[in-house]
């Protein structure tokens, strides 16, 4: 069966999960990297005009947790819309996890919606994801260390402007993960100097 969700006029789909290529791009592992690479994959199904997003899996994650790993996962937007987003699952303890998550795009006016045995089905009658629109869309995978009782730490970031590929058929990329760029590592960095700059003046108090 299908989970579904419903945002901002499109309905996202996560499909179930489906092997991954071990195909590399012929990237060249020799130089080091610090925040490791993704592979993904994307297309635009024109008869039933839906956009896909496959991830697939991540290596060389650095470790953000003290027992020196991670516990990684993939954030999903078509940007400009931030609100919304997509998730895969986590993967616990590992820096090189394989998630082969198939998630779908469709655009849908919702009008009734029917309740099934774990799950609701939204009915409309508007269907369908313009690719006139979907080549205004950035896709944009944020990949996330999860933690249970703080706030989940940025790994890395990756942008692909949709009218810079080809979207025809299913195009599958390594990409190189990039610091994050909304503001999540600088506040963490704020969050720490407030922290030390209350002990320092409680301790000159004392």
């Amino acid at each position: 069966s299908l989970n579904r969700f419903v945002a901002s006029g499109f309905k996202l789909q996560k499909a179930q999960l489906s092997p991954g290529s071990d195909e590399e791009d012929g990237h060249d592992t020799s130089g080091r990297e610090t925040l490791g690479r993704i592979q993904f994959s994307v297309g635009y199904n024109f008869q039933e005009s839906t956009l896909t997003v496959k991830i697939m899996k991540a290596q060389e994650l650095p470790a953000k947790d003290f027992s020196g790993t991670s516990d990684p996962f993939v954030k999903i937007y078509l940007l400009p819309d931030k609100k919304n987003k997509l998730e895969t699952k986590v993967k616990r303890k590992n820096l090189n996890p394989h998630w082969n998550e198939t998630f779908l795009f469709e655009a849908q006016s919702l009008s009734s919606q029917e309740q099934k045995p774990n799950m609701t089905l939204f009915r409309s009658y508007l269907v369908g994801f313009p690719y006139e629109k979907v080549v205004q869309r950035v896709l944009y995978l944020q990949v996330l260390d999860y933690d249970r009782f703080s706030r989940n730490d940025p790994i890395g970031e990756v942008s692909i402007p949709l009218n810079k590929i080809d979207l025809t058929q299913m195009q599958t990329f390594w990409k190189e993960l990039k610091p994050c760029s909304d503001g999540s590592v600088r506040y963490t960095f704020l969050t720490v100097f407030s922290v030390c700059y209350t002990v320092i003046i409680t301790l000159g108090t004392l």
